[in-house]
């Protein structure tokens, strides 16, 4: 983004005539004042000037970074938190870091240039020291949301006692060997793999991290391949499960008598598929009125204070594909 200094340089003018301009000031001869305001608005500095212009006062903008907007759970979870914002007389701004740690970083870079009030963010890995060492250079409130981020405010729900959940359901229902589809370091996986080991099963239980589709239907056509016992399949996200029925399907495997699937978020596509995909739904709409009242609460009344650790518990939704 073009600065002060810069603008100065472009139209031969001193740097304090520009800031003059740009914070509204009538002293500068109009033919001045004209040429600074074009070269700002051709360089898009609009924006960086009012938030400049409102430096100490509150802009009533929440900044809310997300994952992965394209996953309906998001999409459902940032209206969720407009609607509690809006009640309060506050907009958000919205960002898609798409799981890519680069972008998140640029994005709460842009957060502190427009100057919101506050953040609530879902970190790509909250655990990891660049994303605890980035967020403390920030100087507005922060609160973590679906994520249990050490040394944050955060609003989530308990992805080892929801893992650990769905594990106790594949048993219950006949399934004798496991898999999961995700990241290793997510807790739904460390909870179930908990729960399958406490029964003696923790040899049964693999781990396929999802990249792309090709990949995964190998991987799932080897694991099938491997032994002929009943298949439980827990999907890190219902996005997951979608494409882990699809290769079920193209494998010729019959849902749920030789393998069963559940995932994660309880998206309202789930319930349409054929069969109907079991999943794991978390309060969304609490979720969000509680991470945006302690955010306000934190905007409202400035100051030190004790992080809020708030697990909340999710439902599993039983449904045919299990």
């Amino acid at each position: 983004m073009i600065t002060m200094t810069e603008i100065a340089k472009l139209t031969h003018v001193s740097q304090p005539t520009v800031s003059r301009v740009l914070n509204g000031s009538q002293t500068v001869a109009p033919e001045i004042r004209e040429r600074v305001l074009a070269c700002a608005r051709e360089h898009d500095y609009q924006f960086n000037a009012l938030a400049k212009g409102l430096q100490g006062s509150k802009t009533k903008l929440l900044g809310v970074l997300v994952t992965d907007i394209s996953n309906g759970f998001f999409a459902d979870l940032a209206k969720e938190i407009e609607t509690a914002a809006r009640k309060s007389g506050y907009s958000i701004i919205l960002f898609n870091s798409d799981y890519n740690p680069r972008s998140e970083q640029e994005y709460l870079d842009v957060v502190r240039r427009y100057r919101v009030d506050g953040v609530l963010a879902v970190p790509i890995r909250e655990t990891s020291g660049s994303w605890q060492e980035y967020v403390k250079k920030l100087d507005v409130p922060i609160v973590a949301v679906t994520r249990q981020a050490q040394g944050l405010d955060c609003v989530y729900v308990d992805h080892i006692q929801a893992g650990a959940m769905v594990a106790e359901h594949l048993l219950e229902r006949g399934f004798r060997r496991f898999l999961f589809i995700g990241k290793d370091y997510d807790g739904k996986y460390a909870g179930f793999r908990r729960a399958l080991e406490e029964k003696g099963m923790a040899e049964r239980a693999v781990n396929v991290v999802y990249q792309e589709d090709a990949q995964l239907n190998r991987a799932l056509a080897a694991w099938l391949r491997s032994s002929d016992q009943r298949a439980g399949i827990f999907a890190g996200n219902d996005i997951y499960a979608l494409r882990v029925l699809d290769a079920l399907r193209t494998l010729e495997v019959s849902v749920p008598e030789q393998a069963g699937i559940i995932g994660f978020d309880n998206t309202s596509m789930g319930r349409y598929l054929n069969p109907r995909l079991s999943s794991v739904s978390q309060p969304i709409a609490r979720m969000a009125r509680e991470a945006v009242d302690r955010l306000l609460d934190w905007i409202e009344h400035p100051g030190q204070r004790e992080p809020l650790n708030h697990p909340l518990s999710a439902v599993l939704v039983p449904r045919e594909s299990t």
